[in-house]
């Protein structure tokens, strides 16, 4: 029988259902995404956070266009994007999403000034052949992002910071509808960390972009109101800003105080434990005892764990 498929939610404009990632290393299948489902909405700012390995720039990589699922469904903007041909596939990169990464060498071309950097990606797009509408955008871009005074300097002439600002501007060149942020901040100092998101809040509030974050920097995936965890290729908690919380609090409180913690159940109803959960209540079985106790359900450790291993 066929399988049907979930309706996208109205106002979702990144939907992943079911996504699955399988790379071949030496003859051995390594799963990087399992069966992750994931809904962005338009005009949010998401931080996507977990280990090395855990299967985060997968993620961001096929959201981005540059992979492509083994299974699953990925929609962006109402589009599946594992049904799209090949060209369809790269005039969606050039015009529905922006990058930025952290190493301005993927970001920047050294040769190049700041207002040459932003011009070039215009060049590829139809609609956009104008030379002096392109310099005239990219000169605005540069505003935008606080850089304009240094339109006309090469990339090594440039602090980190303005580098990553002219790394934004090149990514917003074509409008997209979304910016992808791989450790934006991984390269540069904590004031510098700040500055660049600021400039995210401000971008995604006055152009309404929905921005999202790869990222290890604790302190930057606190200030934003929804942080994703995905651990072993699938969203294991989610983290959302407490509505009584403000962005200057989150400098002064951690986690625990500024957001509450979820657990995200997959479509077979399963639940991840995180290590820190299991540890605080040590558990170090692969077995534990679940029982409802009024309205809650509890989990908790056997009474006796080695008769049950």
């Amino acid at each position: 029988m066929e399988q049907i498929q979930e309706e996208i939610p109205s106002d979702a404009l990144i939907y992943c259902d079911g996504l699955v990632k399988i790379y071949m290393s030496d003859n051995l299948k390594v799963m990087a995404l399992q069966g992750l489902d994931l809904t962005i909405k338009r005009g949010e700012i998401v931080a996507i956070i977990g280990k090395s390995g855990s299967g985060k720039s997968t993620l961001l990589n096929m959201i981005g266009g540059l992979e492509t699922p083994t299974a699953g469904r990925l929609c962006v903007d109402g589009r599946n994007l594992s049904s799209l041909k090949e060209k369809d596939m790269v005039q969606y990169r050039k015009s529905k999403v922006g990058f930025v990464w952290q190493k301005s060498v993927r970001n920047l071309f050294p040769y190049m000034t700041a207002v040459e950097n932003v011009e070039t990606p215009m060049c590829f797009v139809k609609g956009n052949d104008s030379r002096k509408a392109r310099r005239a955008k990219a000169l605005e871009l540069l505003e935008e992002v606080g850089v304009k005074d240094h339109a006309d300097k090469f990339p090594d002439q440039l602090s980190g910071g303005e580098q990553q600002r002219v790394a934004i501007a090149v990514a917003l060149a074509n409008s997209p509808s979304v910016l992808l942020a791989d450790e934006p901040t991984g390269a540069v100092d904590t004031q510098t960390s700040d500055m660049i998101f600021r400039l995210f809040q401000k971008l995604n509030r006055d152009l309404g972009l929905t921005i999202l974050i790869v990222t290890h920097d604790v302190a930057l995936s606190q200030k934003v109101s929804r942080v994703v965890m995905i651990s072993d290729g699938k969203i294991s908690t989610e983290k959302i800003r407490k509505e009584s919380d403000s962005n200057d609090m989150t400098e002064r409180f951690s986690f625990r105080e500024t957001h509450e913690e979820y657990s995200v159940l997959d479509k077979a109803r399963r639940v991840q434990l995180s290590e820190e959960m299991l540890e605080q209540a040590g558990i170090h079985s692969n077995k534990v005892k679940i029982e409802m106790i009024g309205d809650k359900i509890v989990i908790t450790k056997p009474i006796s764990v080695e008769t049950l291993q």
